[in-house]
């Protein structure tokens, strides 16, 4: 039976959110959408490349607002409102990240896929874009960059 009778007793669809420094677990954001009402699962996992914008990354971290989780939260909530959203969950990493390290993973279980697909995207888009999360790169030439909310 896993986690999927457990978790349709809970009624609220937001099941995950979390702003934390430790790495991410995949399963761990999946087990926590699971819902035996769900005919649909999508999970997207944002990872550290080795590059942006023609340049070499070598190093990255994460910083956050103290208001980042209640952020998230209100996302969060508006998802829920506009998709019929029978479970969510997200969780983004912050500190020190390598390359390939998972920074942000994002799932929704839905009745069907396509909604699932369309509540997961609006979800990782509002969050990349209104959650008050910076990222400091640093190339393998020796420059820095700083890009923040509203424009990483």
């Amino acid at each position: 039976m896993g986690n999927h009778g457990v978790m349709s007793e809970n009624h609220d669809p937001i099941r995950l959110l979390a702003i934390r420094e430790a790495p991410l677990s995949l399963d761990e954001v999946y087990e926590a959408v699971g819902d035996d009402a769900a005919g649909g699962t999508t999970v997207f996992v944002g990872t550290v490349r080795d590059h942006d914008g023609g340049k070499s990354v070598s190093a990255l971290e994460y910083s956050c607002h103290p208001t980042a989780e209640d952020e998230m939260r209100r996302i969060a909530e508006k998802v829920v409102a506009d998709f019929p959203v029978k479970a969510l969950a997200a969780v983004h990493r912050v500190g020190r990240l390598e390359i390939t390290d998972k920074a942000v993973i994002v799932a929704v279980s839905c009745a069907h896929r396509g909604e699932a697909f369309a509540a997961a995207r609006r979800l990782i888009d509002d969050l990349k874009h209104e959650v008050p999360i910076w990222k400091h790169q640093v190339f393998a030439d020796g420059e820095e960059e700083w890009v923040g909310a509203g424009g990483c």
